[in-house]
């Protein structure tokens, strides 16, 4: 009797033409049945936003990968993983959503703009296993090769071990350098933050826009943060989840006079 292979739900945010995507799919066709539902174009830092004020266009993409079902979507990362688990897999159990592989970092504060993050995240409400991965490497062909036995080795880790409902894990490599990665650590979110500059030009006709731009700003330094391990040249899992309540906050809150 044949065995039964693990249905694996694919987005991100850079768009169905990424490379990263392609790396991925590659990489998990090789440990389950994989269905890819990508945006058509790049979505990167929608956050978790979707579709509500127009139609969504859904079109299967031809000879995307060898034994890989592919779509590209209008909408967002989580509009995609929204429409691949109610509508395309409509009835069927996904066992793993993965999402990226985004070009560019989504360690420390990130997350919270992340549409590749935002994709996994939608899968965790869904209570699916779900990892969101991303490379060290902002560039559009970035160098991924490095990535690829420890994407199967996660990925299989999380299906056969399983994750708590509503986790997603956010999955950050190091980019591609003359040094071996050491190896995979676990962490937690550095608490860092954008500082933001925005830039004035004009356009032909005179008229003024603007340029967002900024650097992480890392006042962290109690260690076991994911940009420390990444600076150590491992590869950063830190599990997230969408419960954004603080509970110590709620408790002392309960003594106010409202």
């Amino acid at each position: 009797m044949e065995i039964q292979k693990p249905l694996i739900l694919i987005a991100n945010d850079d768009s169905i033409a990424s490379k990263g995507i392609k790396t991925l799919a590659e990489a998990m066709s090789e440990i389950g049945e994989v269905v890819v539902v990508a945006p058509d174009s790049h979505q990167s830092g929608m956050g978790h936003a979707i579709t509500l004020d127009r139609p969504l266009r859904v079109i299967p993409v031809k000879n995307f990968l060898p034994n890989v079902t592919a779509y590209k979507c209008s909408g967002t990362p989580a509009d995609c993983v929204k429409f691949g688990k109610h509508f395309l897999l409509k009835g069927r159990k996904i066992d793993l959503v993965v999402s990226g592989i985004n070009h560019g970092s989504n360690s420390s504060i990130s997350v919270v703009y992340s549409g590749t993050m935002s994709a996994a995240i939608e899968a965790a409400i869904e209570g699916i296993p779900a990892i969101g991965f991303s490379l060290c490497d902002y560039g559009t062909d970035a160098d991924f090769s490095h990535t690829v036995p420890y994407l199967k080795k996660i990925a299989q880790k999380v299906l056969d071990e399983g994750i708590p409902t509503g986790i997603a894990l956010n999955v950050n490599f190091p980019a591609k350098s003359e040094e071996e990665i050491k190896g995979i650590k676990i962490g937690r979110q550095a608490i860092a933050v954008y500082k933001e500059a925005f830039e004035e030009r004009k356009d032909p006709y005179g008229r003024p826009y603007y340029w967002m731009d900024g650097e992480l700003y890392n006042p962290d330094n109690n260690g076991g943060t994911d940009e420390d391990i990444l600076k150590e040249n491992y590869i950063s899992i830190v599990p997230c989840k969408f419960d954004l309540t603080d509970y110590q906050t709620v408790e002392k809150m309960k003594t106010w006079n409202l």
